[in-house]
């Protein structure tokens, strides 16, 4: 549990925190483009219906890459920039490659919007409308998001260290959403992320071979469950291609099932199962696996929140042209 005084330092964090959220999410609005680009979320929503046709895994990737944007500078599109020969973005951090997918949905979007209204919709609104979508054409809900973000002209891969590690207990995280504006519960509605997509062996291969100095395997991981993770995931293997379904029974439907998982003590990483280790989100996780869509609602209302962190609203920024490179 956390001192007094940490709590104390926490609340002033999260006080700032969301002050800042508040002013910038303002500067957001519903149906930004309605007079500049009237489709241009019916534009964005078929580039990813089509993604998700040709591979259910890009929803996931989709939700994943919004909230890393959102977490290393705001959320103004720094993850899609690529890297340089003077140089390296953050798409390039082991916290984002090879994990992260889905730059191709965004790029057809910008090809799209750039042929229909040239100059006008962000890459940042891109990701965080397609975030949206993802989820909702996954089995979620649909919901309003605001707009009016540009783009930064920066990226940086030592700056993704802001990026809460799997490896993070639940103190940890709870610290980690707090610098942002987030609270904890929403540290546990947004962990529901989980729910769909895969991850890769080495982000969890320490719970099944190397977990501390006198156990090799985490002993709050489901037997039965380990086993299986085992042989998907052999130890010692160098083969950085092998992935398991974060969810067990629905890898590719927004749902409830994550919460589960985490009951049966089925949490792939540290950071989905050590949400048990605490009263208060323990008691959370126990709720939104009861409650399919008042979960939904609160993902989407969360998702809003965390879109509106550390935005470029006005004449700061740029509109790329290209979703991966600054405008020359």
């Amino acid at each position: 549990m956390m001192s007094s005084r940490k709590l104390a330092q926490l609340s002033v964090i999260c006080w700032v925190a969301v002050l800042f959220c508040q002013s910038v999410q303002s500067q957001l609005q519903v149906g930004f483009y309605t007079n500049s680009c009237r489709r241009a979320e019916l534009i964005v929503r078929s580039a990813v219906r089509d993604g998700i046709n040709k591979d259910r895994g890009v929803a996931a990737g989709l939700v994943r890459m919004h909230f890393h944007d959102c977490f290393v500078r705001g959320c103004e599109g720094s993850v899609l920039l690529d890297s340089t020969s003077s140089n390296s973005a953050e798409k390039d951090s082991p916290a984002n490659k090879p994990s992260l997918r889905g730059y191709e949905v965004v790029d057809d979007a910008k090809t799209k919007l750039e042929a229909e209204c040239r100059g006008v919709v962000s890459c940042a609104d891109i990701l965080a409308f397609a975030a949206r979508d993802s989820f909702d054409l996954t089995g979620g809900i649909s919901y309003d998001v605001q707009a009016g973000r540009r783009d930064g002209r920066v990226s940086l891969i030592a700056e993704t260290s802001d990026l809460p590690a799997p490896t993070l207990n639940v103190d940890q995280l709870t610290q980690s959403f707090a610098k942002k504006g987030l609270s904890q519960e929403e540290m546990v509605t947004l962990s529901g992320a989980h729910t769909i997509g895969r991850s890769h062996c080495t982000s969890f291969s320490d719970r099944l071979y190397k977990f501390n100095g006198t156990t090799s395997q985490d002993p709050s991981l489901d037997a039965t469950y380990a086993a299986s993770l085992k042989q998907k995931c052999p130890q010692g293997s160098t083969d950085s291609s092998l992935v398991v379904p974060m969810d067990t029974s629905t890898p590719t439907i927004s749902d409830v099932s994550y919460y589960r998982d985490i009951l049966a003590n089925r949490g792939l990483f540290t950071s989905d199962q050590t949400l048990l280790s605490n009263t208060a989100t323990a008691s959370q996780v126990n709720s939104n696996s009861r409650s399919p869509l008042g979960w939904k609602r609160k993902f989407a209302a969360a998702m809003v929140k965390m879109g509106g962190i550390g935005v470029l609203t006005g004449t700061t920024g740029e509109i790329r042209a290209n979703c991966r490179v600054i405008n020359s």
